[in-house]
């Protein structure tokens, strides 16, 4: 029952997928009616073999939704069609993001530039800045996959070198350095959506958003030095001692050489691409980011004479990959439906002008002070980054807020970065839990929560000042 139901599941999401695309290029009332059935049947199917655990958060949300369509006196009959599109370009985005990772695969990109970069990081304290911009390159072809690979590379580096120390230089560096991506990673689904969503400024949401990024990494280099201190281990000398036993084969270099400028190459182009589609074609973000995606992975397979690689990797993908998807995906369609639900009956006004009457309360505090703290709190309970996010930004989107919409997309991922640092029920935590064997209380709260204080003051600098000088 269980394959058979997976096989379905992968069949009618794909169908959403593709329909989504035809809606967005041919409108049409007939086809929006299409793309809503295609989102119900794919979010029923997914319980055909999902856990009750994993289909908890969907049903909640769904359940939510179903309360405020009967006390607002909303059709609920009515908003399906609504509320089961109101997610198909994120989860377009969601399914076709991964397939960057088939490129990563054909070479060993990673390894050469870690094993390039090992020759410029013999300290503890570069050590610890690289992995951290490492993290955060990889973070934008893998998302939080860059956890497990790039703490494999580094424990691979550094086997000899064990205790709870060790676990907390690798493990900080890499849960820091995924989060600090939610802020300005354009191929991170909740900052696209955050940034679509509330109508920012792409370019504006980037650069802000990778200027505190950057600070938030030197913060966490120097948060790594008190922390070495506080261990009383000297980590420099375990790093240099793994450099000098590491042998260099000329051949291997240079063609690790090649491979480092490759990967370069196919980071600017990806990148670029997407930029440059973005000022020249009016549309949205969640569009131009899978069709670019798409086109960009086909050209490297053909340049490369490889053509045969994408249908293997797709077949595989659809066996298994999207099957994989259907929770997230879940969660994403009940989220759907319940922004709809909000944004109908009105009360997405009530929740934002409570807010406000918070802020009005205490003094010196505005709504920007407290915005971050919705993320992090909805990150207690379990929901993921992405989750709260498209639920915030989707709140937002109808509901007018006296702050430009840069500020208010920095404002919400700036608590995603906490909640992902902080909260243990939280995926990136438990991956990482997962391949250093650490409790997820210890890699998440106990060892990130005086550095995601003092990142919180440090972001909240920044948007008080522009508030006080700009606004």
């Amino acid at each position: 029952m269980k394959p058979f139901a997976k096989r379905g599941y992968t069949l009618l999401i794909s169908l959403y997928v593709v329909m989504h695309f035809i809606v967005s290029f041919i409108q049409g009332e007939a086809l929006v009616t299409s793309l809503s059935f295609f989102g119900l049947a794919a979010f029923i199917a997914g319980y055909f073999f999902l856990p009750i655990k994993q289909a908890s958060i969907s049903i909640l949300l769904l359940a939510i939704a179903l309360l405020i369509h009967l006390s607002a006196g909303t059709s609920v009959f009515e908003s399906w069609e609504s509320g089961f599109t109101v997610m198909s370009g994120l989860i377009a985005l969601l399914l076709i993001v991964p397939v960057i990772s088939w490129v990563l695969e054909e070479k060993p990109y990673i390894e050469s530039v870690i094993h390039f970069a090992q020759r410029l990081l013999n300290t503890s304290r570069k050590f610890y800045f690289g992995m951290l911009i490492i993290t955060q390159i990889i973070s934008y072809f893998l998302l939080f996959g860059a956890i497990p690979m790039v703490y494999g590379m580094v424990n691979g580096f550094l086997s000899n070198q064990k205790g709870e120390a060790w676990e907390n230089y690798k493990g900080t560096a890499l849960l820091r350095a995924f989060a600090l991506t939610t802020m300005w990673v354009v191929s991170i689904p909740s900052f696209i959506f955050a940034v679509d969503a509330l109508g920012a400024s792409l370019g504006l949401s980037i650069l802000q958003g990778f200027f505190l990024s950057f600070a938030g990494v030197l913060l966490a280099v120097l948060f790594s030095y008190f922390q070495e201190r506080h261990y009383g281990v000297d980590l420099t000398e375990g790093i240099q001692e793994q450099l000098a036993k590491i042998t260099q084969d000329q051949k291997q270099e240079t063609q690790g050489n090649r491979n480092v400028t490759e990967f370069v190459l196919l980071f600017v182009t990806l990148f670029g691409s997407i930029f440059l589609l973005n000022a020249v074609w009016d549309v949205s973000l969640l569009l131009i980011i899978p069709i670019v995606i798409v086109a960009w992975v086909n050209l490297y397979f053909f340049i490369n004479r490889k053509s045969s690689r994408i249908l293997a990797n797709g077949k595989h993908y659809m066996k298994t990959g999207i099957p994989n998807k259907a929770q997230q995906f879940s969660i994403l369609l009940a989220a759907g439906f319940l922004i709809d639900a909000v944004n109908q009956s009105g009360y997405g006004d009530y929740i934002v002008d409570g807010l406000f009457y918070v802020t009005e309360a205490i003094p010196f505090v505005n709504f920007l002070w407290i915005l971050p703290f919705v993320v992090i709190i909805l990150g207690f309970i379990g929901l993921g980054p992405l989750t709260v996010i498209v639920l915030v930004s989707g709140i937002l989107q109808g509901v007018e807020v006296p702050y430009p919409p840069e500020l208010i997309v920095l404002g919400i991922t700036s608590g995603s970065v906490i909640s992902i640092m902080l909260s243990p029920l939280i995926l990136p935590t438990i991956v990482l839990s997962a391949v250093n064997r650490l409790s997820i209380v210890k890699n998440s709260l106990m060892f990130n929560y005086k550095y995601a204080i003092a990142f919180y003051v440090m972001t909240q600098i920044y948007m008080q000042g522009f508030v006080l000088l700009f606004l």
